[in-house]
């Protein structure tokens, strides 16, 4: 819904019979009106009430300079997070990583320093938690100097073809080859596993299934890695095609093979990519980047998903990993407080940082190594002896830990290869592509942008999703996924098309 500034001309009261006045019709309210009225509890509850609350919480911590940077780092999330929310465009790349720093890197690990615990022992002095604090904010400040100077920048119009033949054809029969490589692929991902039941079990057993499985390797994670992502990944993105089709064409709502085919992608996910068979990261890949699509114009839709969002991460996420592992595995969280759990598990990525900083400091920065070892991830470890393992791991191995599936933040990344320049070159550089990105996604969903088939109507709300993985990390863990869903889109993308005028 848009605003409007003009002033509307005043309209005479009219006479109805017997002399008496008609009030005119009221005007409705927009949502310029909406959002002032918002904005201030909004913002308020965000960068005041709920630090605040959290702030009174009893525990052990110490108010020490960490305390003090944590509680900025909050409040400056929160203020970036109302921001988006309150935005007259619709930001989903920033909105997601703001929602993700507001509650991953601000919010949980606030508590943490207030309740005095840690998912995650930190093994080095307290001044490396402080510079992790403060690297943490030099990069979201960089992230935001990166989005401004896009911001700046015009983009240039591209014309597509809508309908009729030649590319637009071209476009049906490679989105068909799409829905045949997701069956395929989906299906020999659920007899390889022994059917579908097994999808609602556990994760555990899933990951047992699949490491006894001729793919899987001892020395390597390549081949599991490809099974599951190639069975999730392209049924995922069919799915979120033929719902754009639905929701964009008349036509194609009253085509009976078009629905029968978005049911039979529906079922195939519900089977693959339920919450119980996967990483409760990525279902919210698949929630957000499907809500995302089939409201593409709805901006009511967009602040939803950011304003309860916020609300299911500290309420909800810490007790989701109830199919994480069997009945004898699982072992329910006992807490006496909402913001215990956030102390306990899950949000290690600040105490990670730190952990981190400490580790290259016994040693030095890789230089682009670890980065490398994620960018050729599908190199066997059998043809590259020397690859490098998952920072994460890396760190945790290092800290004595038993179990070392430990988060990696894109900061921690940076920093570890490339040092501060480094890690504030590199956020920068994703705030840019971020407000690129959005900017042309507005484009792609607007009347006069691209019609059904925009590759980019269903890539930013695939890539909203899934920057909830790749900001925790770490990479290596998550590129793999990612890659697959770029072949799939490649697939699909057509590459004519004719340069039109800038706009701003």
């Amino acid at each position: 819904m848009t605003s409007v500034h003009e002033t509307a001309p005043s309209i005479p009261l009219q006479r109805g019979g017997g002399g008496r006045r008609v009030q005119p019709p009221a005007k409705p309210m927009s949502w310029a009106m909406l959002s002032r009225a918002l904005a201030v509890p909004l913002i308020l509850g965000l960068v005041c009430f709920l630090p605040a609350v959290i702030a009174a919480q009893p525990g052990t911590g110490v108010r020490d300079t960490a305390y003090w940077l944590q509680l900025v780092l909050t409040c400056y999330a929160g203020a970036r997070l109302a921001t988006m929310i309150l935005s007259t465009g619709r930001r989903l790349l920033q909105g997601v990583f703001w929602m993700f720093v507001y509650i991953a890197m601000g919010v949980a690990p606030f508590a943490q320093a207030v309740i005095g615990q840690t998912p995650t022992p930190m093994v080095g002095p307290r001044s490396d938690l402080v510079t992790a604090i403060s690297l943490i904010l030099v990069g979201c400040a960089a992230f935001d100097l990166g989005a401004l100077l896009a911001s700046r920048r015009p983009l240039r119009r591209r014309t597509a073809v809508r309908s009729g033949g030649g590319p637009a054809t071209a476009h049906r029969i490679r989105l068909r080859l799409l829905v045949l490589l997701a069956f395929a692929a989906s299906g020999y991902y659920i007899l390889k596993l022994g059917g579908p039941a097994i999808f609602f079990t556990s994760r555990q057993e899933i990951s047992a299934t699949v490491a006894v499985s001729s793919v899987a390797s001892p020395e390597s994670n390549v081949g599991s890695a490809f099974l599951k992502g190639f069975g999730t990944v392209p049924a995922l993105l069919a799915l979120l095609f033929y719902t754009r089709r639905l929701v964009t064409s008349r036509r194609a709502r009253r085509s009976p093979s078009t629905v029968l085919v978005w049911l039979a992608l529906a079922i195939l996910n519900i089977i693959v990519n339920n919450p119980i068979s996967n990483a409760r990261y990525w279902f919210l890949t698949v929630l957000v980047s499907l809500l995302f699509t089939a409201f593409p114009s709805s901006a009511a839709m967009y602040r939803s998903v950011l304003a309860t969002g916020v609300v299911g991460a500290l309420v909800l996420f810490p007790y989701a990993d109830r199919f994480r592992y069997d009945d004898a595995g699982y072992r329910p969280v006992q807490s006496s407080s909402v913001f215990e759990p956030l102390a306990t598990k899950d949000y290690d990525q600040t105490v990670m940082f730190a952990n981190t900083i400490s580790w290259v400091d016994t040693r030095d920065h890789t230089y682009g190594r670890q980065l490398a070892g994620s960018a050729l991830f599908f190199v066997p470890r059998a043809v590259w002896s020397g690859k490098p393992e998952d920072t994460g791991v890396r760190v945790g191995q290092w800290m004595g830990m038993n179990m070392t599936n430990l988060s990696a933040p894109l900061w921690t990344e940076f920093w570890v290869d490339f040092g501060a320049p480094g890690m504030v070159g590199g956020l920068a550089l994703i705030g840019y592509a971020a407000a690129r990105t959005d900017r042309r996604y507005a484009l792609a969903v607007s009347r006069d942008g691209p019609g059904p088939g925009s590759v980019l109507a269903i890539a930013a709300p695939l890539i909203a999703g899934y920057t909830f993985i790749l900001l925790r990390g770490p990479l290596l863990q998550s590129v793999g996924k990612l890659a697959i869903g770029a072949l799939c889109l490649l697939l699909v993308t057509s590459f004519r098309g004719r340069g039109g005028p800038r706009t701003r």
